[in-house]
């Protein structure tokens, strides 16, 4: 092989080699970016204090049952026909005539007592996360507003789930 040819093998050898590189950093900079984005979408939602909503036909009855189990009202009104029981930090939400089936409920920028939390995960980046993650939302909260909002959904056996923040949007 002539001197030539060497040379040209060599400088082939190297573009390839540095083509390869710039292929690999560009790769490892999609890779990371699609990590990233990733990890924005599968990051541990804060969905807020939870409790179940129940469909009652007689709100006085359910509400005595529910004293049986040493549940306390500590919310809601009677004559209004809700009611807000809680047991520990076992909440439950009792309904009468406002919905038609019993509801999972979670109240973002609330602790169990209710209480607001500084730091929580507004209920407008919530419903965005789930819409990325491709659920289909029943009613949407406005994302153009900052105060309280809700949104639901269904899970795959019709059961409703609610997401009702009733405390203004986080300063961040």
């Amino acid at each position: 092989m002539n001197t030539l040819s060497a040379l040209t093998l060599a400088a082939a050898s190297a573009l390839t080699a540095i083509a390869g590189m710039a292929m690999t950093q560009s790769g490892q900079d999609k890779a990371k970016k699609a990590d990233e984005h990733e990890s924005q979408t599968t990051k541990s939602l804060q969905l807020g204090n939870f409790s179940v909503s129940l469909t009652v036909k007689d709100i006085k009855a359910s509400k005595a049952f529910y004293e049986k189990l040493d549940f306390k009202e500590v919310g809601g009104n009677l004559a209004q026909n809700w009611l807000v029981l809680q047991n520990g930090t076992v909440t439950i939400g009792l309904f009468q005539g406002m919905f038609e089936r019993n509801m999972l409920t979670f109240n973002p920028g609330w602790n169990s007592s209710k209480e607001t939390l500084k730091d929580f995960q507004d209920v407008r980046e919530l419903q965005r996360v789930l819409k990325e993650r491709g659920l289909e939302l029943t009613t949407e909260a406005d994302t153009s507003t900052t105060g309280p909002a809700s949104f639901t959904l269904a899970d795959p056996d019709g059961n409703p789930i609610l997401f009702d923040q009733h405390v203004p949007r986080p300063g961040k």
